[in-house]
């Protein structure tokens, strides 16, 4: 059973920044895409940031291209997401995913794993 954890979500101001870690389980880490969703108060869960399983593929929604970037330590069985001038709406809980395939996905069916999420709130 593959076991995601978040964490370094928090409180920051608009306009810092925070970096978010998913620590994997299991020995099929470097296998697989991963992904970042989110998911505000009263809306549904929405696609952040993707990285294929070597790395080399990233994908970005449109609201966070040029601020925020993914990327992965498969050595340490670790995705990051780093988010940079962040803002209130980037209020939300952070969910970590493991892809069901190497490429990315934008989708969440394109993920077969979890985690439990943490939590971001951005002041203004």
């Amino acid at each position: 059973q593959v076991q995601l954890v978040e964490s370094g979500g928090g409180l920051v101001q608009a306009g810092g920044s925070l970096r978010l870690s998913c620590a994997a389980s299991g020995r099929t880490f470097s296998y697989y895409a991963m992904g970042w969703f989110r998911q505000a108060p009263g809306k549904e869960r929405e696609f952040v940031a993707a990285i294929s399983w070597t790395g080399g593929s990233t994908d970005y929604a449109d609201s966070v291209k040029g601020r925020f970037t993914i990327f992965r330590d498969n050595a340490k069985n670790t995705v990051y997401l780093q988010m940079g001038s962040l803002k209130p709406e980037d209020t939300a809980v952070y969910y970590c995913a493991k892809g069901a395939y190497r490429g990315t996905s934008i989708s969440e069916r394109g993920y077969a794993y979890w985690g439990q999420g943490t939590q971001v709130t951005v002041s203004s």
